[in-house]
């Protein structure tokens, strides 16, 4: 078993380390078919082979080769560390920056088995969504941060480390950049050949920032849409007896089922992999497992008569599961769910990211190994299928959503009824557009945080920080509006420990407004300062937030000016965020919705309790959420035109924003366009 100090003095070349075949023990990604000619193929090797003197080239060459040609992509499973992988405790990385041992501490979560869902291929969640592209770059990586002092900055490029630049204190400590290629050439077929070449990289959102913190992140936001589909789609607070219907116990969709049991509904989740399935099993967030589909539709009929909190997984197929549903309906009437939706990685549909019905998960992999076709061909039968059934069942009073995964998308691509009659709209709202955005327009979002000693007692002592903070906040008397969101996070902040959250690092998520930053930040950092705290502080947040996504089928969705597809929005928010103090900075191509849909961007901020710390996290908050409630405002959403006038309006903030003066009466266009 490696050490730290081992596992940060760079490439392990002496000796080199003994082939590693694929551990058939934990779960691998589906292996990629990127179609590359041989002058590609050989392109690929010699890329691969950069990273090591020539003197290993010959030992190295046909085992990648084998790789490449085995599993689409040369992961370098030879060079796999032999470490327990987790985010140690700050003070045990041998480093001379502090911030960058915090850098490690979370770029070593996200590939912890416990938290990634493909760690021996690098990948975290969705899918593809990569820490690195291979085990070189980790050694590399890991190397360049235990030589950093607080005056360089690492810049990384899709994975590759390309070195360490003389910067300053006050700049960041690491830029990356995940898949930023010319936009012309960002189609999902190009991504596939330039992933396998080893130039470029999917780094969804928080997998390539290196900020996941497990499923909790997406718990808390899922809590928060399903609450907030129970007031507008049931008119209900409590959801109490009612059925949520879902897909997806992976990376990502694996938050729905504690999610569901923190609401208090029935939450119903059907999963292919068993090893999925299990994982949250044994986490103790799935609660109840259904052995076929009359378990599951008993199981879901006695939860809603006694209105009683549960999850129940289903293995199997989420198209299976939607047909009995509405079997069940046409044979008895009775309309078994209220809310639906789905979370499977459909930014990826082909190659892994969504299953097709009537097969195992093995056979589904083996059919996407050999026939291609015939996997793309059955995937689309599969979504109309599945929207078929929604829409029956929608047609009865369940209501339904696309939870920004690219479903609708997809299914429209594959020819499934998901258009309105009259016009080109999907049917069905995106969560952000019909749920969420107005949220968003207020500033709120999913604010991070992780406390690097790695000590639990520190997470418990800032959700008793946060849990106060919040309750200020609540006495100010807000607007209505701000103060349900309040009220909402200050409930899951005083249960959160509750509830087994967290999976890796000692993580925590609640949604907050610029206030509520600012006034968490301020307080972690004096936390630290006095020595409650035991060590630094890490904030962040999800990408998928207020200033830091461009995505015009999920956090973009409600922009309705035009700029819909514009991505000035993400651009801006990672330069800002960069000079502004942030310890660490990303921008993405891709995420969520998947490649060439999106850009997005996100930051990581040490609070080691110092004054500058403190100035670095205000300066930077303000910027990171008032770039995106300005936009909101200037697209004419009335709640970020009121919030940012409230910020603007705070002399403390030195803030001037050009505001909007919205057309108020239509007619004077119609009547301008007639008279030319």
């Amino acid at each position: 078993m490696s050490s730290l100090k081992e596992i940060c003095a760079g490439l392990p070349l002496h000796p080199i380390p003994q082939p590693r075949p694929r551990d058939p023990t934990v779960p691998h990604a589906p292996v990629r078919t990127p179609k590359l000619t041989k002058e590609e193929e050989k392109q690929a090797l010699c890329n691969a082979l950069r990273y090591f003197p020539t003197e290993f080239h010959e030992t190295l060459a046909k085992e990648f080769a084998t790789e490449l040609a085995t599993h689409g992509h040369i992961y370098m499973y030879r060079f796999r560390p032999e470490i327990d992988m987790r985010a140690y405790p700050i003070d045990e990385y041998p480093t001379k920056s502090k911030q960058a041992a915090a850098i490690m501490h979370m770029l070593m979560n996200n590939l912890d088995p416990r938290v990634a869902q493909y760690p021996h291929e690098l990948v975290t969640y969705g899918g593809n969504g990569q820490v690195l592209s291979n085990w070189a770059q980790f050694w590399l990586v890991m190397n360049y941060l235990a030589e950093m002092t607080n005056e360089q900055t690492l810049v990384m490029c899709s994975g590759h480390p390309q070195g360490l630049y003389p910067s300053s204190k006050n700049a960041p400590r690491l830029v990356l950049s995940n898949g930023i290629v010319i936009p012309n050439y960002s189609s999902k077929e190009q991504y596939e050949k330039m992933f396998a070449l080893g130039v470029s990289m999917y780094g969804q959102m928080t997998a390539g920032s290196y900020c996941y913190i497990g499923p909790q992140g997406i718990v808390h936001g899922t809590t928060l849409t399903l609450l907030n589909a129970g007031r507008k789609y049931l008119g209900v607070e409590s959801l109490a007896g009612k059925v949520f219907v879902t897909s997806g116990l992976g990376g990502m969709s694996g938050a729905q089922a504690k999610a569901a049991a923190i609401c208090g509904c029935v939450g119903v989740i059907a999963e292919v992999s068993e090893a999925a399935l299990n994982k949250r099993w044994e986490q103790g967030w799935l609660m109840e497992k259904a052995k076929d589909l009359d378990d599951c539709i008993a199981r879901i009929r006695a939860a809603r008569s006694e209105r009683r909190a549960v999850s129940i997984g289903y293995l199997g197929n989420i198209v299976d599961l939607w047909e009995k549903i509405v079997s069940e309906h046409e044979a008895t009437g009775e309309l078994l769910a209220d809310l639906g939706s789905d979370q499977t990685s459909l930014h990826n549909p082909y190659r892994g990211g969504y299953w097709p019905v009537g097969f195992t998960l093995e056979q589904a992999q083996d059919l996407l190994a050999k026939d291609e076709k015939k996997f793309v061909n059955l995937i689309q039968e599969s979504l109309r299928r599945q929207v078929r059934a929604v829409n029956y069942l929608t047609s009865k009073g369940m209501k339904f959503w696309d939870y920004g995964n690219a479903f609708l998308l997809e299914a429209g691509k594959a020819g499934a009824e998901v258009k309105s009659k009259g016009d080109n709209t999907f049917r069905y709202p995106s969560y952000v557009e019909d749920i969420m955005g107005e949220i968003f327009s207020g500033g709120f979002g999913p604010f991070r945080w992780v406390c690097t000693s790695g000590l639990g007692v520190d997470l418990e002592q800032t959700d008793a920080i946060a849990a106060h903070v919040l309750e200020g906040l609540v006495a100010s008397e807000p607007p209505h509006d701000v103060r349900i969101q309040y009220e909402d996070n200050l409930k899951w902040i005083r249960e959160a420990g509750k509830h087994n959250l967290v999976v890796g690092s000692q993580a925590r998520i609640l949604y907050s407004d610029l206030s509520g930053r600012l006034a968490l930040a301020k307080a972690f950092n004096q936390a630290v300062s006095e020595g409650k705290l035991k060590g630094p502080v890490v904030i962040s947040r999800d990408h998928h937030d207020v200033s830091g996504t461009d995505s015009p089928f999920r956090e973009t969705s409600n922009i309705k000016d035009g700029s819909m597809f514009c991505a000035d929005m993400a651009v801006q928010n990672v330069i800002g965020d960069a000079f502004r103090g942030a310890t660490w900075v990303a921008l993405h191509n891709g995420g969520g919705v998947g490649w060439g849909e999106v850009v997005n961007g996100g930051f990581g901020l040490v609070l080691d309790g110092s004054d500058e710390a403190c100035d670095r996290s205000r300066s930077m908050l303000v910027w990171d959420v008032s770039n995106g409630v300005t936009r909101r405002a200037w697209a004419g959403h009335p709640i970020a035109d009121r919030t940012i006038r409230v910020i603007q309006e705070n002399g403390d903030f030195n803030m001037r924003v050009t505001l909007p003066h919205h057309v108020e009466d239509l007619s004077l266009i119609d009547r301008a366009m007639e008279d030319i």
